[in-house]
């Protein structure tokens, strides 16, 4: 309540009988009470739910489901999904193919689209992956579905099916992951692997959907991975064998549409990770901006873990990693003022240049390090982005800001402070990929 919790969440005991005994007992002033209860009155107020407290119901469906919200799912659905591996640009395919295959229990699955704390029952139509796909490829392409494994458990018996698709096809598009609802309380298909009060112990592709990759893609036929799932997936097998990974995340009511956007090129992929990608679930916690004092010197660089005797210690995808359809150059990066004071703000400058031939939108990441730092701070850290669009051949000039508050430490006192020195600025398409390094000194 001093923190300024109003509410609690459901029939939790905090602030009920508990609370009570608080007051009571003068651990907890009435005022905080009042202040509460005054502040959630206040919100219904303003909603008028006193003098209309029941939902205009014909409202609700024009909002919830109003083109512009759908148009807003689709955005979503398209900016989210990130391309992880795409060798000898395999994607994005083209549309006239003479057949495709359409593999894995997460083609045509709208529930694992949307994901946890969703209702489990959906009035409105919802775009699967399978679905997306024949809506964009061509007329004579021929479109093949098999489901070929559940989620979990061990049942193996749809590989034929899956195979025999695979080898009659162009390229072969396995979409798998993970399973977030049991619905209508009763699905066939196995418990949840995903959402709150679903932990998992290891973070690989549960059940037989590995080997049913690896069925596929021993057919020789081009094989694309297409990942539904809402936490970060250690697929080591896949991104070493596989020509083309897509991360989509949970993609939404229209999330088989961007997928297919993705897939056959009508949207070049802008997404970037959040997190970092472990090889392996004994390997967390993995995270980019680790310290100087936890780093090791390995083959690859330096990393937050000296590696083990059968994995590198580094992430499988780092920090702010996405690859695009097309490429970027970085340039004639400037820090100005070169010096500062404390209280004083810089500006970081460089050059992007559209060097592909299609359009694309590249995020451009900032990362600061405090040399020789009076106390322990991480080897770097994000200190701000820009998604900058860019035509083929184009090039533009981006600005990044640092102020005090990015420049500050939380000092051996526990205040937060910009200690004078030389801070270390990096900029990249990653917390992995830095192509340009400077200098900006802070002077006391």
């Amino acid at each position: 309540m001093r923190a300024g919790i109003d509410l609690d969440i459901t029939y939790e005991p905090a602030y009920m009988g508990l609370l009570v005994e608080s007051v009571e007992e003068g651990r907890v002033p009435m005022a905080l009470v009042d202040r509460a209860l005054r502040r959630v009155l206040e919100l219904k107020f303003r909603l008028s739910l006193f003098e209309n407290p029941y939902v205009n119901v014909g409202r609700a469906v024009q909002v919830v489901h109003s083109q512009a919200n759908q148009d807003l799912a689709l955005r979503a659905g398209r900016e989210g999904i990130v391309l992880l591996k795409n060798d000898k640009n395999l994607l994005p395919l083209k549309k006239d193919m003479k057949s495709v295959a359409v593999i894995g229990p997460n083609a045509d699955d709208v529930m694992n689209q949307l994901g946890d704390y969703s209702p489990k029952k959906v009035l409105q139509h919802v775009t699967t992956v399978i679905e997306g796909i024949k809506a964009a490829v061509s007329a004579h392409t021929k479109v093949t579905q098999v489901r070929g494994c559940e989620i979990t458990g061990a049942d193996k018996s749809g590989f034929a099916d899956a195979v025999k698709a695979a080898q009659g096809a162009d390229v072969a598009i396995v979409v798998v992951g993970e399973r977030q609802h049991i619905t209508n309380g009763a699905d066939s298909h196995g418990q949840p692997t995903d959402g709150e009060g679903h932990d998992v112990a290891s973070l690989d592709l549960s059940g037989v959907q590995e080997d049913l990759i690896q069925a596929v893609y021993a057919t020789g036929t081009p094989t694309v991975v297409v990942l539904i799932n809402g936490r970060p997936l250690s697929t080591r097998w896949t991104s070493e064998h596989v020509p083309a990974l897509v991360e989509a995340w949970e993609t939404g009511e229209r999330g088989g549409e961007a997928v297919a956007d993705v897939l056959f090129g009508n949207y070049n992929p802008t997404g970037r990770l959040a997190i970092s990608v472990p090889r392996h679930s004994g390997q967390l916690p993995v995270y980019y901006n680790y310290k100087l004092s936890k780093a090791y010197w390995t083959d690859e660089g330096w990393s937050g873990h000296k590696g083990y005797v059968d994995m590198p210690g580094t992430p499988l995808y780092p920090f702010g990693y996405g690859l695009s359809y097309t490429n970027f150059e970085y340039s004639n990066l400037h820090v100005e003022p070169a010096e500062i004071r404390p209280g004083g703000e810089a500006r970081v400058t460089l050059d992007v240049k559209k060097a592909g031939d299609r359009a694309g939108v590249e995020t451009v990441q900032l990362y600061i390090h405090e040399k020789y730092a009076p106390v322990s701070t991480p080897v770097k850290q994000l200190r701000g982005f820009n998604r900058v669009a860019l035509e083929p051949g184009e090039t533009k000039t981006v600005t990044l800001k640092l102020t005090p508050e990015d420049l500050q430490l939380l000092d051996i006192d526990m205040h937060w402070r910009v200690v004078p020195g030389d801070f270390q600025i990096m900029v990249g398409k990653s917390s992995a990929d830095i192509p340009l390094q400077g200098i900006l000194k802070v002077a006391p």
